[in-house]
């Protein structure tokens, strides 16, 4: 086990919260993992599946298939509810939908909160058909919706679900171990969240954007790519030090990827503390 790691682990073990693992990828070495509890290996990443997305979108951007002002109605015209729509739907592009500025309401979608029947059986109809709460790009709300948005437009545009386009262009070449994705009635990824994977394999999603796209030998999205995710905050958000810029999930999972240090952090638990572990992975010295 690695200094890191191993002082990690002793700081975290003297905290009041649970954590299950870490991983640790430091450039293009191979995940080094520290298990806390006997669980299954594979866990839900929660929100940290939307940077699956970004990434999604990401290979789609680099490839020419996608732009973000693309318009969602114009990709996804023939699965456009016939009556009810907001007309401001129109505007909404993919950019938007990444940044959390469609027009949703906060909190829109959340099957980890809400039991999935109460969006009907149709996900993609009740959204579109759904008031919109503000006239898109006007402001950011934070939600589930978008990202299920998002992972309609990448099933639509590679003809592949998301998460079988994931496990082609992440999962196979980047020996991922398991990756399962929860589904909306109509069998779609969600997106959003409900992605139950290993440490290891979640860090591995760190290891691209912090080697600019490619993990060892693995060029998976561009450069272009990955600056632009971090300057947008596509699911990327800073530390206040500027040190590190991560992605976290309900019930504590995080994704810290750590420039400075060359270093990538997974964390999996369920009430962990994040912004505390985060504290000390900005703060610490090698």
């Amino acid at each position: 086990m690695s200094r890191f790691l191993e002082e990690l682990a002793a700081f975290a073990k003297q905290q009041p919260f649970p954590v299950f693992r870490f991983a640790e990828i430091v450039g293009d070495d191979e995940p080094e993992t520290v298990d806390f509890v006997q669980t299954n290996r594979c866990q839900n990443v929660y929100s940290v599946a939307k940077l699956f997305g970004v990434t999604a979108v990401g290979i789609l951007w680099d490839r020419g298939l996608v732009r973000l002002e693309d318009k969602v109605c114009d990709i996804l015209s023939d699965e456009l509810p016939e009556t009810g729509m907001d007309p401001r739907w129109k505007n909404v592009t993919v950019e938007m939908a990444l940044s959390h500025r469609a027009g949703l309401p906060g909190g829109f979608l959340d099957i980890d909160v809400l039991p999935a029947k109460t969006f009907g059986e149709d996900y993609l109809h009740y959204m579109l058909t759904y008031p919109l709460a503000y006239d898109p790009g006007t402001e950011a709300r934070y939600s589930d919706g978008a990202y299920y948005l998002i992972s309609r437009i990448v099933e639509k545009v590679s003809g592949l679900p998301l998460d079988d386009f994931i496990w082609r262009e992440i999962g196979v070449p980047l020996a991922f171990e398991e990756l399962a994705w929860s589904h909306c009635p109509q069998g779609h990824a969600m997106g959003a969240t409900g992605l139950y994977l290993s440490a290891a394999d979640m860090a591995k999603l760190g290891a691209l954007y912090l080697g600019g796209g490619q993990y060892q030998g693995h060029r998976v999205f561009s450069v272009a790519w990955r600056d632009l995710a971090v300057e947008k905050h596509f699911s990327l958000d800073p530390h206040r030090t500027g040190k590190y810029y991560a992605k976290g999930g309900m019930n504590g999972q995080k994704l810290y990827v750590i420039p400075c240090q060359n270093r990538v952090v997974a964390m999996q638990s369920y009430g962990g503390n994040t912004e505390v572990i985060g504290d000390w992975i900005a703060a610490y010295q090698s």
